[in-house]
């Protein structure tokens, strides 16, 4: 004998509502399976055959319809439960977070989970859970510097507005040196990343000297000009910035540049004095990061430097203006991205420090 279903009435609302359900991607499948239920019964249909075609058993359609007839569209969701107890109380809680925010005791340099766990006696698992849900991480470290420059304000912002509304008719370069790029070779072969492992090398090295490069960014195309140099002097600094007058000749030049002491001796100056269509803008002192060349250096790092073996000063020079030129095959321009907000907390908080700690 067929088990009837109860009889339902579903007002417009109630029948919009379920629809809504299912028309959801959002909605979870179990309620889902539950309004068609419901809908389905609307339509006369009897409990198995509901069964039959939701691919469930009988005994689950009764349960639903008898919900729906007692509390409608209110109660086929999942009743809340009173589930696990709390494991630790607010109290621990917070002697956990305070005691990971002070300074470790004189023969740590920094907390772990575990070393935090013998000081509190805390299960080891309790601390990581707690640190995981107040998003702390005792093991990470950023790094900041504020600057002592007292320009610090007029410069960032003189090379900002630079970078956001160059001058007409001007081109804006970001010139400077990384020095000490190593040629290390290794003393044994490297093995090749295969799957399930990664490229391996061994830890001892040979070096073979050093090379500095000069570079130049143009932030409106990103083509980077470079020159690889022994060392890194007045002399070889101006010869390079010949050359960008000369590949720019005719343009006006406004070149950001930081504080080093071959971009503004007495040479650089009188260097300077002789090309009029040509600026140095200072960076703040100790503010490199305002100089977008360096976010180039750090791709030349990442992307050919890092896992890079040379066996001579020669072939690593020869990498260098390789990776430039191909780098300059894919170049797009460089955009600031710190905004008006993020740089007045930079001012603000510069200042601050500048007056208590200098």
């Amino acid at each position: 004998m067929r088990k009837k279903s109860a009889s339902i009435h579903l007002t417009p609302a109630a029948r919009t509502a379920l629809n809504e359900i299912i028309r959801k991607t959002t909605s979870p499948a179990r309620l889902v399976q539950r309004a068609r239920i419901v809908l389905l019964a609307a339509e006369g249909i009897n409990q198995r055959e509901i069964a039959r075609r939701l691919n469930c058993h009988y005994n689950s359609i009764g349960k639903w319809l008898a919900r729906w007839m007692l509390g409608g569209i209110d109660v086929i969701d999942d009743r809340k439960r009173s589930g696990r107890p709390a494991e630790w109380t607010p109290a621990e809680i917070k002697i956990v977070v305070n005691q990971v925010c002070k300074e470790p005791p004189p023969y740590l340099s920094r907390w772990s989970v575990r070393t935090l766990a013998a000081y509190l006696h805390v299960p080891p698992t309790t601390v990581f859970k707690i640190l995981e849900e107040h998003d702390l991480h005792p093991h990470r470290i950023r790094t900041f510097t504020f600057s002592p420059d007292p320009q610090f304000e007029d410069k960032l912002l003189d090379v900002v507005g630079l970078y956001m509304n160059p001058p007409e008719n001007a081109v804006v370069l970001c010139v400077d040196e990384k020095t000490g790029i190593q040629a290390l070779d290794r003393t044994q072969p490297m093995l090749p990343i295969v799957p399930g492992n990664s490229r391996a090398w061994t830890n001892e090295y040979v070096r073979h000297g050093t090379r500095t490069m000069l570079a130049s960014l143009d932030i409106s195309t990103g083509e980077v000009f470079a020159h690889i140099k022994n060392r890194r002097t007045s002399v070889i600094f101006l010869e390079f910035m010949e050359e960008l007058a000369e590949k720019y000749q005719g343009q006006r030049l406004c070149v950001v540049m930081d504080n080093l002491n071959t971009h503004n001796n007495a040479a650089a100056k009188e260097w300077l004095s002789r090309h009029p269509q040509i600026t140095f803008h200072y960076t703040p002192k100790h503010a490199s990061w305002t100089n977008l060349i360096e976010c180039f250096f750090s791709i030349l790092t990442k992307q050919g430097l890092q896992q890079a073996v040379h066996k001579s000063g020669r072939q690593l020079t020869i990498f260098l203006k390789s990776f430039v030129r191909e780098y300059n095959k894919r170049c797009g321009p460089f955009v600031w991205t710190k905004g008006p907000e993020k740089l007045r907390k930079i001012i603000q908080l510069t200042k601050k420090y500048q007056k208590y700690h200098m």
